[in-house]
């Protein structure tokens, strides 16, 4: 009987220990004492170390930080793309432990490509220190999750969103992967419960993810829509279009999604008062184009949906500055 008791004390203890270590990776985000809340994205680096020396894009990461100081890190997929992730992650985990900063990480199309699953590398990143990444099981896809910013209320939510890698549908339908009717049912739910708690006011949000909408397409199309920033290939967007843009614009809350993918495009247009944005390539020596590698910065005021954005080149210049809705009315 004693022996019973210890088996199920130590398991409560350790099943407590848990449960504390876990509410300690999810401390709530917060504005500063200025009001204001920095997020830098980091896109297509890359990592495999058989190909480069991984401090190449180390050093890039290192210099936006440096000049930014941000309060979250948030890779938008295709990050490290060999066989195994887990040396190359542990040492982006290092130099952001170094700095004290929260970070995320959302997989794109060419994560699980080799030798790990997309499930064992969602389940890897939540081991890190300050990594406030969450696996989801229930609905498609492993990076599904949201984070709220606002220590007494939520003043701010930021949603995750694994948008998948291939089609799966081939022969039928080639190309890119696209949100799953399961996925875009969570975010209206989401949306919905974080909308009625906050007395049916939507709460200003933004989305971040790896493949470009279909909509990006439009954005840059419509002439009389106006856009900061360049595109240098085809937007390189699922065939399907289930209906994620649609989803956000009706609730009403999300102000811009921001990805990565296309390697030589960083523009940011509204459509329907969502603004499209692209990151900067944060890659080195396997990024093609010639736009210098860097990342963007995302700048939220508390209590106002609007946001500032620029693009922090590794060699310390600021590009590409424009601000949320001002700038594109």
């Amino acid at each position: 009987m004693k022996t019973i008791f210890r088996l199920i004390t130590a398991g409560f203890f350790a099943l407590l220990l848990a449960s504390q270590v876990s509410a300690q990776k999810v401390d709530l985000l917060d504005f500063d004492k200025n009001g204001e809340f920095k997020i830098v994205q980091f896109t297509d680096t890359h990592i495999n170390q058989k190909d480069e020396d991984i401090s190449l894009v180390l050093d890039v990461i290192n210099s936006v930080v440096k000049s930014e100081s941000p309060d979250l890190i948030v890779f938008t997929g295709d990050i490290v793309t060999e066989d195994d992730p887990r040396t190359a992650y542990q040492e982006i985990a290092e130099l952001i432990q170094s700095y004290n900063t929260k970070w995320v990480v959302v997989l794109g199309n060419h994560d699980d490509e080799h030798n790990t699953s997309r499930m064992k590398i969602a389940k890897l990143l939540t081991t890190f220190p300050n990594c406030l990444n969450q696996v989801s099981t229930d609905i498609f896809g492993t990076t599904n999750f949201t984070l709220s910013i606002g220590e007494k209320k939520k003043q701010a939510l930021l949603y995750f969103l694994d948008s998948n890698a291939y089609s799966t549908l081939k022969p039928k339908v080639e190309g890119y992967g696209w949100f799953d009717n399961s996925q875009i049912n969570w975010y209206k739910k989401q949306s919905q419960t974080f909308t009625e708690q906050n007395n049916g006011n939507p709460i200003p949000a933004l989305a971040f993810f790896h493949i470009p909408l279909p909509e990006y397409n439009q954005v840059w199309d419509t002439d009389t829509l106006k856009k900061v920033g360049s595109k240098n290939e085809d937007v390189c967007c699922p065939e399907l279009n289930t209906g994620m843009f649609a989803a956000m614009v009706e609730a009403g809350d999300v102000m811009g999604t921001f990805v990565g993918h296309d390697h030589v495009n960083d523009y940011i247009g509204v459509l329907y008062d969502i603004a499209l944005t692209y990151g900067r390539c944060s890659g080195v020596n396997n990024a093609y184009g010639e736009l210098p590698s860097g990342g963007r910065v995302i700048l939220l005021t508390e209590g106002k949906r609007e946001f500032a954005t620029w693009i922090r080149e590794a060699n310390g210049k600021k590009v590409l500055e424009a601000n949320y809705p001002k700038s594109f009315q």
